[in-house]
C-alpha cells in the first residue's frame, strides 16, 4: 500500500510517499480501506519530535481514518466488512490501517468521507471540553479562541445545543464569518486596539465569561485568565503559540477561578468514550452537527497539508483525501 511515513524529524518536508507492507487485522480489530484521512496540528507538531519522539522511525502519521471495512480479526463480527466507517486509528495516512472494532463509528449515506474523517479528533475533544471538564449549562458564557479551527467550530456548535453564549476569538474577518457561521454569538478579531479581555468585559457588561477553552497558549494565557467570571473555569488543550508562562496560584485567589487540562490521548472510561463517540455520531446523522472542510488534498500531498496547517493559513478541517 502508499502511505506517508517520516524517517527524521523535521519540518514538511520530510514527509515521504511510499510503498510499505499491507497491515493485516489482528484479534479484536478491523481494518479500514482508508478514503479520507484527517491532518491535525498534534500530527505536526510528532514530525518535529515535540510528541512521541521516542517512537521508532520510519514512521507513518496520522490518528483519523474514515473508510470502508475490508477486513476484520478474531473474535469480531463479519457483518462488519463492507460497512463505511470512522474511527480513530493510528497510522492513518495510508490506504489501509488497522484499529480496535471498538473505535468504529458506522457512517450514515448522507455523511462523506472527507467530512467524517474531521470528525472524531477534533468532536471527541470539543466534546469531552465541553461535557467532561467543564458541563456547560443553558446561559454559560463560553470564550473559545481559534474559534475557526477544528475543534472550535465543533465546540461551538456543542455548546449552541446546550443553549450557551458563545464568545469567539480568531485572527481575521474571514474566520469571524466562519465563526459566526457555525452559531457564535459575538467574535473578536486579532489586529485593533482593543485587548481579548476588554472586549469580554464589553460584551459581558463588565462580568466575565464562566468558561474559557484556549488552545493557544502562551500568547492568549493571560487575557484567557482576565476573562473568567468569579468560579470560572480555564481548560487549557494545546499550545500553538507555544507553552503558557509558569503562573502562582494565589493568582485565582481573587476570583477563586479553576484552571484544568484536557488530553485526548489520556485513557479515557471506555464507557464514557463510547457515549461520546455515539452523541457525535448522533449529532452528525441528524444534520445538528457539522464537519466544515478547510483544506483537502490527495495523500501524495501531505507536505502541501502541513505546510498549510502550520501557517494557520487554513480553516475548518485538513483532510487528506486516499484515491
Amino acid at each position: 500500500m502508499r502511505a506517508i511515513r517520516y524517517h527524521e524529524i523535521g519540518g514538511p518536508d520530510v514527509l515521504r510517499l511510499e510503498e510499505v507492507s499491507d497491515p493485516t487485522a489482528g484479534p479484536g480489530q478491523a481494518r479500514i480501506r482508508v478514503r479520507a484521512a484527517g491532518v491535525n496540528f498534534a500530527d505536526t507538531e510528532r514530525r518535529r519530535g515535540l510528541y512521541d519522539a521516542t517512537a521508532p522511525l520510519p514512521r507513518i502519521l496520522g490518528s483519523e481514518a474514515a473508510g470502508v471495512v475490508d477486513q476484520v480479526g478474531e473474535g469480531v463480527d463479519s457483518r462488519w466488512v463492507g460497512k463505511r466507517v470512522v474511527a480513530l486509528a493510528q497510522q492513518s495516512y495510508a490506504e489501509l490501517a488497522t484499529t480496535s472494532v471498538d473505535e468504529l463509528l458506522e457512517l450514515p449515506e448522507h455523511v462523506s468521507f472527507e467530512e467524517a474523517a474531521g470528525l472524531l479528533v477534533q468532536g471527541l475533544t470539543a466534546w469531552h471540553l465541553l461535557f467532561t471538564s467543564a458541563q456547560v449549562q443553558k446561559g454559560h458564557r463560553v470564550l473559545i479562541h481559534a474559534a475557526a479551527g477544528g475543534v472550535g467550530l465543533l465546540a461551538i456548535q456543542l455548546a449552541k445545543t446546550l443553549g450557551a453564549v458563545v464568545l469567539g476569538t480568531v485572527s481575521n474577518t474571514d474566520k469571524a464569518a466562519l465563526a459566526r457561521e457555525a452559531g457564535a454569538d459575538e467574535v473578536f478579531v486579532y489586529g485593533g486596539s482593543a485587548s481579548v479581555s476588554d472586549w469580554v468585559k464589553q460584551v459581558t457588561g463588565g462580568s466575565g465569561v464562566e468558561l474559557v477553552l484556549d488552545s493557544v497558549g502562551a500568547s492568549t494565557w493571560a487575557s484567557s485568565l482576565e476573562s473568567l467570571a468569579p468560579f470560572g473555569h480555564l481548560v487549557a488543550y494545546g499550545n500553538a503559540s507555544g507553552p503558557p508562562p509558569a503562573f502562582e496560584v494565589e493568582a485565582l485567589y481573587a476570583k477563586s477561578l479553576k484552571v484544568s487540562a484536557y488530553w485526548l490521548r489520556t485513557p479515557h472510561p471506555a464507557a464514557l468514550q463510547r457515549q461520546a463517540r455515539e452523541a457525535l455520531g448522533q449529532a452528525l446523522a441528524a444534520r445538528r452537527l457539522r464537519v466544515k472542510l478547510g483544506l483537502v488534498v490527495g495523500l501524495e500531498d501531505a507536505t502541501q497539508a502541513h505546510r498549510q496547517l502550520e501557517s494557520r493559513a487554513t480553516m475548518g478541517k485538513v483532510v487528506l483525501r486516499v484515491a
